[in-house]
């Protein structure tokens, strides 16, 4: 490993994760909850619409959707860069959607799932991880993108 590798650069120019800080600090605990929610939702949606499609359709479509966005959300704070952050945050965005409408849905017409999504009642069924997930997003990729002017400005 030469200085520059250990330092986060190649030939003197900065990678681009180091460069806009996405996946690094507090950024690292989301790609890791974002990486296991990805996990959990993929795995159990998989397994639901494989096993179990006819007693709760929508429920496990919206399980797979919210994996898909999870999966999205950390590949994107993993590449990092700033078309990277502006996708991450529609999609953080998106996904807080996705949890009020389900998380209110769930509550107003519990028959209407008859099985749990990973958003389902606010995400209780994983201790409302899902509900601050996007928040915690939003707000860090929000910092990234002011941080990154004041980093660019200092080199």
């Amino acid at each position: 490993m030469t200085e520059d590798s250990a330092a986060g650069t190649t030939g003197g120019k900065p990678e681009a994760n180091a460069r806009t800080g996405l996946g690094q600090g507090p950024g690292r605990l989301l790609v890791l909850l974002y990486g296991v929610f990805t996990v959990a939702a993929a795995s159990r949606s998989i397994y639901q619409l494989i096993a179990q499609y006819q007693e709760a359709p929508l429920a496990y479509i919206l399980s797979a959707v919210s994996a898909a966005v999870y999966a999205f959300i950390t590949v994107s704070l993993v590449r990092g860069g700033e078309g990277a952050r502006k996708a991450a945050m529609v999609c953080c965005a998106a996904e807080l959607v996705g949890v009020l409408t389900v998380g209110t849905w769930t509550l107003a017409d519990p028959s209407a799932f008859p099985d749990q999504t990973v958003w389902s009642d606010y995400g209780m069924g994983y201790l409302f991880i899902p509900i601050f997930l996007p928040v915690t997003g939003l707000l860090w990729l929000r910092k990234a993108r002011r941080g990154a002017p004041d980093t660019a400005s200092r080199a």
